[in-house]
């Protein structure tokens, strides 16, 4: 008997688009925010500063009434933190907190869930220069005052929390932590790892004190990975990768205790990270309601004498790339969402999947983003041969929505459904235009999925 595909996504599947409040938002000193680590960075040359943004704290109004006509039944975004604490310490900002209350409000009044990222990667700055970030318990404790104040704020608002953002870089950047000194210590980056996992635990266990029905997840960037060649020595090599990569981080979310591949290695290298008292029960007792990924590219693996997390990974010769050098992959999508449901069997809520490409309005003002719509396109039917497998699936939000600065401050790459007319240093009139993708989008989510 065939299967009808149309049915394989269910009704009360979330759509839309994820950004954070870094990327967007501006406003960087305005209603009483205080410095992040974001705003500290050094400018690369050819790239934005964070002033500006695309300034949806001034227009939010503007684009969410465009990601109602797409069809948007959930939005991603983060709180910033230091627009809520802005030294990370002391009393909460209420005209920080009414700002995030009035966008919450333009969601819910058109029908868009909330979905709230606790932290991505903007620590206010004060924290990183007085207790060098999460190296700290001190900033352990101070982001649990955060999450119990957002929590108890909009408990009325949102339902679907994730604590941080791809938790799994904090090995690899523990500056996206607010770090700033010995960075580059291998006992101390898993002891910021560690620490940040006990945040995660405070704070999963605040929402389910605080939120009745509250959802937390833990959020990771899935690697997949693949042998360079079938010697064993490369699929052993790349089953390492994989594990700390990926799989330590879910076992922490799901099975509340360090795996024994992480306990083992670091006691034999006697950088055991140190547990104050009550920490194994914490992470025991707090567990994750789903879990969640962002999914880009996937990589190849060898073996290596050399030492690192990243040793040996190369890039896959038989997949093209995107322009900043992203594998395409959508079968690795499918290949994650598998593993992760067969090891975990907790739901999964994609919250990013995207391309970036360099892109300029036509003379229709618009962009024919074709290559766009083929590479959704080709990630969400593997998302539906993944359910169709069997896969608990609850949601997919593409990355961007709108055009954003990325992650290191591009405007140049752009992800979106919506143009955002606006360069590097030529902030123009910020306009917002509809791209080819825009309409095609709205038909996807208007036929739950069916229409590809």
């Amino acid at each position: 008997m065939a299967i009808n595909r149309s049915s394989i996504i269910p009704e009360n599947f979330m759509w839309g688009g994820a950004v954070t409040s870094f990327q967007t938002e501006g406003a960087w000193n305005e209603g009483g925010k205080g410095p992040s680590i974001v705003d500290a960075r050094p400018i690369p040359e050819g790239h934005s500063d964070w002033k500006v943004a695309v300034d949806f704290y001034n227009r939010y109004k503007e684009d969410i009434a465009l990601f109602k006509e797409m069809g948007f039944n959930a939005y991603r975004t983060s709180i910033s933190w230091a627009r809520i604490f802005p030294d990370g310490e002391g009393e909460a900002n209420e005209e920080g907190l009414e700002f995030y209350d009035n966008v919450f409000d333009e969601m819910i009044d058109n029908g868009i869930q909330p979905v709230i990222t606790l932290y991505h990667f903007d620590a206010p700055q004060a924290l990183a220069e007085k207790y060098n970030g999460f190296a700290s318990r001190k900033v352990v404790d101070l982001f649990e005052k955060y999450a119990r104040t957002v929590f108890e704020r909009y408990k009325d608002k949102v339902k679907y929390w994730l604590t941080f953002n791809e938790q799994n870089l904090v090995l690899l950047n523990p500056e996206y932590w607010g770090v700033v000194k010995d960075g580059d210590s291998e006992a101390l980056r898993y002891q910021v790892c560690h620490n940040a996992f006990i945040a995660h635990a405070r704070a999963t266990k605040a929402l389910h004190e605080i939120v009745p029905g509250g959802q937390m997840a833990g959020m990771i960037t899935y690697f997949t990975t693949y042998p360079t060649t079938p010697k064993p020595e490369d699929a052993l090599a790349n089953h390492k990768a994989k594990e700390l990569l990926n799989d330590f981080y879910f076992d922490v979310f799901a099975n509340g205790e360090y795996p024994a591949y992480v306990s083992s290695e670091l006691t034999k290298k006697g950088i055991m990270p140190t547990f104050e008292e009550g920490d194994k029960q914490l992470l025991k007792e707090n567990t994750v309601d789903y879990l969640s990924i962002s999914y880009y590219q996937s990589h190849t693996v060898q073996a290596t004498d050399k030492a690192g997390i990243t040793a040996g990974i190369t890039k896959n010769p038989y997949l093209e790339a995107t322009e900043w050098g992203w594998t395409v992959d959508p079968i690795g999508f499918r290949i994650a969402l598998k593993d992760m449901y067969s090891r975990y069997r907790l739901p999964i809520f994609v919250t990013e999947n995207g391309i970036g490409v360099k892109e300029e309005l036509d003379e229709n003002y618009t962009v024919e983003d074709d290559y766009r719509i083929d590479y959704l396109r080709d990630h969400l039917s593997e998302m539906k041969n993944a359910m169709e497998e069997g896969v608990d699936i609850i949601g997919y939000l593409t990355w961007g929505a709108t055009d954003i600065l990325s992650s290191k401050g591009q405007m140049s790459k752009r992800y979106g459904f919506i143009y955002i007319n606006r360069d590097e240093k030529d902030l123009r009139d910020l306009k917002r235009y509809k791209k080819k993708s825009f309409d095609w989008y709205k038909q996807v989510i208007a036929s739950n999925g069916e229409n590809l």
